[in-house]
C-alpha cells in the first residue's frame, strides 16, 4: 500500500519509515501539517498516519481540513497525547484509529492491515493513466500501449509524481523534496540521470515523446497530441 507519513521527528520517521518499507509499503513521509496537506490532497494514498504535534499546522487541523475538502482516506493519530479527550477529540476529526506513543511496529502494521481489509479501500483507485501510459500502484508496474516496462524503485517513484502531475511543469526543487525528499539542493545530478533513463524507457520506439524538458523550469509529462 502507499502511505502518506506525517512526522517531525526525524528519529521516529526513519523507524516507522524503515518498518513499512520492511512490510511491503512504499511511504511519503512529512515533517510539517502544510506538506501533509498538500501530498494527501494529491496523492492516492491507502492510509495516513497523522503526528498531532507537528509544525506549521497541528495534525488534528491537517485531519480535518483534509475530511472539509473530501478526502476520505483512512487515517491514524499516532501520537504522544493519550488522554481519553486527545482519543476522542481525534476520532471526531475524522481518524479511523488512535494509536498511543511508544508503539510497538507490529501493532502499527496490525492496525493498517485492519483499514487495508475494510470494504472503502478496495474501492480505491489504483491506475493513473496519461495517454497510453499506464502504472498501477498495487502492483507497481508501469505499461506505454500495452507494452509492459520494467522500472526501478526510484523511477517508478518518479514517474508516479509526473503523472500526478501530467500536464504541469514539475521544478527541480519539487522533485528533490517529493520524490528524493532532499529539502536541500545536493548539486548532482540525480534528477537528469533518473529523468534521461525514464525517457529512455518510456519514450523510445514510439513515435511521440512524453517526457519534456522545459528549459528553464524542468519537467513535464503530457499525453502526445
Amino acid at each position: 500500500m502507499k502511505i502518506l507519513l506525517l512526522e517531525d521527528d526525524q528519529q521516529t520517521s526513519a523507524f516507522i519509515e524503515k518498518g513499512l518499507r520492511a512490510a511491503g509499503h512504499v511511504v511519503d513521509a512529512c515533517a510539517t501539517g502544510r506538506d501533509a496537506i498538500f501530498h494527501a490532497t494529491d496523492g492516492a494514498y491507502a492510509v495516513l498516519i497523522i503526528d498531532r504535534m507537528v509544525p506549521s499546522v497541528d495534525g488534528l487541523a491537517v485531519l480535518k481540513a483534509l475530511r472539509i475538502t473530501g478526502v476520505k482516506t483512512p487515517a491514524i493519530f499516532l501520537t504522544a497525547m493519550d488522554g481519553v479527550e486527545d482519543r476522542v477529540e481525534g476520532l471526531e476529526a475524522g481518524a479511523d484509529d488512535y494509536l498511543v506513543k511508544p508503539f510497538s511496529m507490529s501493532e502499527l502494521l496490525a492496525r493498517i492491515a485492519a483499514l487495508a481489509r475494510r470494504p472503502h479501500l478496495a474501492q480505491a483507485p489504483t491506475i493513473i493513466r496519461v495517454g497510453d501510459l499506464e502504472i498501477d500502484l498495487l502492483k507497481r508496474n508501469a505499461t506505454r500501449a500495452g507494452r509492459a516496462i520494467e522500472l526501478q524503485a526510484q523511477e517508478f517513484k518518479l514517474l508516479e509524481y509526473l503523472m500526478r502531475h501530467a500536464g504541469q511543469v514539475v521544478t527541480r526543487t519539487m522533485l528533490l523534496e517529493n520524490v528524493w525528499s532532499f529539502h536541500f539542493d545536493p548539486q548532482t545530478n540525480i534528477i537528469e540521470g533518473h529523468v534521461s533513463r525514464l525517457r529512455a524507457k518510456i519514450d523510445r520506439g514510439f513515435d511521440s515523446d512524453m517526457i519534456k524538458t522545459v528549459r528553464g523550469a524542468g519537467y513535464m509529462i503530457d499525453a502526445p497530441t
